[in-house]
């Protein structure tokens, strides 16, 4: 990794700079290469607003070659892009409608990365690799700190050039700091994920290797109501056997963000008492939360207008459009920290819930202030909820995954599941890269099947067993059943077990059974039709479908 051409941007007193040197009368950088790492530092001679940097070098393709993108966060459409590909960001159509942009841009990374129109051009967060021409082996790239930035890996595979893009928008030093630290390894698949962890210094989930069993969201959204979650808690009775957990989303609280005051119409019983039952039956009980926002209604909003992260205008930014947009807590302010760390601790240990589900973390990161990049910001608001939640189980959902590495026991790794297999309208027009989508969930199942068991369990949403508000054929069902098992191990449905017939509850079974198959290889044609080989009590399977169709081949 020693050839390469070195680009900086940055600012004093106000006055922009740019250089290719190493160094000038503003800074001197620090140079470690060889040819599997590169590492380095900045040491400022006065106060430096850093706006860019970026390291290039020329990589020659092969004509098969593939380079995997792996998106922005949990939710982000995430595979090996081949060089007649391109990656896609935010429809023009959308750009052009009032708010359009607003509404796409807010979970990704539209406001701070490229998206160029030709083929053959891709960027990917955190790591990649790319795969050489007729031979298993990959070259893998990955940061080894992204506190001091994102760290976004450049193909142009046109041009035969590879870019180590760092994100520093908005870092501002006056002592010395790590501008880019890569690691670069050759192997096969599993090889190179094994040595990328371990130079990260990163254990195994250790709490628990296999979670099975209920979450409400993917039926009633955020209608639940105590008579639905306990019926459907007493409809897990008849997988009792095979189920560990039971997860209550969205719906319980009044208000985005008043997590801790009772619902008395929908929940009287009150959430202590729910979690009770649910420990009754023995199952772990698991909670969702967006700790970090606050619905533009709530009370909390009028009371402390001075909470929240604010626009250039000095107007609170808009973290998520759903809710009729929530606005996000600032965990720079010390009294933002403490009431986020008080409702944890009433949840977890007044109200004696086991899990959090943490969802539209990236709300946090999405600008950079006080000196700080958005991946410092990220990586230290994880080790803040890391700290709230204690010894409990936090299962990260929209989460940029470089900064929850090592942080979540679980974590989701796709986007939004949907009720009906076929493509809605919005996901023809490409809205963005997160939005609802069965077939963009499991691609993403698929293609991060490298993080499961390696730093967290991979979630890759739920599957589904019922006749009733669903556009699935039986055999889609059975084929998304049989992707989450093979590669997650956070085994969910949203549905009442107490409903399904013989038929439905033998193969909800046999989905929340913990896999002891191992992947051998995975390909995908231009058609999108996937072949798994794997290795399963001793037997070699193989396993191929159409993704488009939702047909087994």
């Amino acid at each position: 990794m020693k050839e390469c051409k070195l680009f900086i941007k940055y600012k004093v007193d106000g006055k922009l700079f740019s250089d290719d040197n190493y160094q000038n009368q503003h800074y001197v950088i620090e140079k470690s290469f060889s040819d599997n790492m590169v590492k380095l530092d900045i040491i400022p001679k006065a106060e430096i607003e850093l706006v860019a940097l970026e390291l290039s070098y020329n990589y020659e393709y092969d004509p098969e070659s593939r380079f995997y993108i792996n998106g922005y966060q949990s939710w982000t459409t995430s595979y090996e892009a081949r060089s007649d590909d391109r990656q896609r960001g935010i429809t023009p159509i959308l750009k052009a409608i009032p708010f359009g942009k607003l509404l796409a841009a807010t979970s990704g990374d539209y406001s701070f990365v490229d998206y160029p129109s030709k083929a053959g051009m891709f960027h990917s967060f955190t790591y990649t690799y790319i795969t050489k021409d007729s031979s298993d082996e990959l070259c893998f790239y990955g940061s080894l700190n992204e506190k001091t930035g994102y760290t976004i890996f450049h193909a142009d595979m046109n041009s035969n050039k590879l870019k180590v893009v760092k994100d520093v928008e908005g870092v501002i030093i006056s002592k010395p700091y790590e501008l880019l630290n890569i690691i670069r390894i050759e192997g096969l698949y599993d090889g190179v994920f094994d040595k990328y962890f371990a130079a990260l210094n990163i254990s195994k989930p250790s709490k628990i290797d296999h979670l099975a069993g209920y979450t409400s969201w993917y039926n009633y959204f955020g209608t639940i109501d105590e008579k639905i979650i306990l019926r459907d808690l007493d409809g897990l009775d008849r997988v009792k056997d095979v189920v560990n957990i039971f997860q209550i989303d969205d719906g319980y609280q009044p208000f985005i963000g008043e997590w801790t005051s009772k619902n008395e119409e929908k929940f009287p019983i009150g959430m202590k008492k729910i979690a009770e039952k649910v420990h009754k039956k023995g199952y772990l009980a698991g909670i969702w939360l967006a700790p970090f926002n606050v619905q533009r209604k709530s009370k909390l909003v009028k009371e402390h207008p001075d909470w929240f992260i604010k626009n250039e205008k000095g107007k609170p930014i808009i973290g998520c459009v759903g809710w009729g947009g929530a606005y996000v807590l600032d965990i720079e302010i010390k009294a933002v920290r403490e009431y986020i760390k008080n409702f944890f601790d009433v949840i977890a240990n007044d109200w004696n819930f086991d899990m959090f589900k943490l969802d539209f973390l990236y709300s946090q990161c999405m600008l950079p202030r006080n000196g700080k990049s958005r991946g410092q910001i990220m990586c230290e608001a994880m080790e803040f909820l890391r700290e709230c939640a204690g010894e409990k189980l936090i299962l990260g959902c929209g989460v940029p995954l470089g900064p929850a590495f090592g942080l979540v026991d679980a974590c989701r790794i796709g986007c939004d599941m949907d009720l009906q297999y076929k493509p809605r309208f919005y996901n023809k027009l490409h809205v963005n890269n997160e939005i609802p989508s069965v077939q963009n969930s499991m691609t993403n199942t698929i293609s991060r099947r490298h993080l499961n068991g390696r730093v967290f369990l991979n979630d890759p949403d739920v599957f589904f067993f019922r006749d009733t508000n669903l556009k699935f054929t039986l055999e889609q069902k059975k084929i998304l059943a049989k992707v989450n098992n093979l590669f997650g191990s956070v085994l969910f449905v949203s549905e009442n077990v107490a409903d399904y017939g013989d038929d439905a509850l033998a193969l909800a079974k046999k989905a929340f059974a913990k896999s002891n198959a191992m992947i051998i290889s995975v390909t995908c044609d231009e058609d999108k039709c996937y072949t798994i080989k794997y290795l399963q009590d001793g037997e070699q399977k193989k396993f191929s479908f159409d993704l488009k169709t939702g047909t087994e081949l």
